[in-house]
């Protein structure tokens, strides 16, 4: 089993961003017609460390964004970002969707694709290079970033689980 750096948040003193990540519309055909409902994946960040992200279903496009929006304030992680990146590569997959995220220099830019953009974005990062591999779903491509992310580990940790200074372990 693979350890991870999950670190729950309270999103009550947090001033948080939402990004419509995916709007889908679902048709149920019934003996009186078409009954249609929608479903969006939402992602909610401050954009310095703190992202969650959430599935919201309703009648409605609106309603489904709102509770969306709910349901992503309470799966906020925290995310070690440092100088604006991550501190070092990391891999992960969820279904068929697999991510590469790596730390990018000062001034590359998020290089991502669709919804990983969103979710690196509102996590706060602002130079990291990152590619979706497989499948292109954005569920399964949230997802598998939120893994990435929590695989994540904090330079101070490794510093003092290795007994080295921290300009040896991350170069500063």
């Amino acid at each position: 089993m693979v350890k991870t750096n999950v670190n729950k948040v309270k999103p009550g003193e947090l001033e948080l961003k939402e990004k419509v990540v995916a709007i889908n519309r679902v048709v149920k055909t019934t003996k009186g017609g078409r009954a249609f409902s929608f479903s969006a994946l939402v992602v909610v960040g401050n954009e310095s460390g703190v992202v969650g992200h959430g599935l919201g279903k309703a009648k409605e496009v609106q309603e489904a964004i709102t509770k969306g929006i709910e349901d992503a304030k309470k799966n906020l992680v925290k995310v070690p970002v440092r100088h604006g990146t991550i501190p070092h590569d990391q891999w992960a997959k969820d279904g068929a969707a697999k991510v590469l995220i790596k730390p990018a220099a000062q001034g590359t830019g998020v290089i991502a694709g669709g919804s990983m953009r969103a979710v690196l974005e509102s996590a706060g990062l602002t130079d990291v290079l990152a590619k979706s591999l497989g499948s292109a779903n954005p569920h399964n491509v949230v997802k598998a970033t939120f893994k990435a992310l929590a695989l994540l580990r904090e330079p101070v940790t490794v510093a003092k689980q290795r007994n080295l200074n921290l300009k040896k372990v991350f170069n500063g």
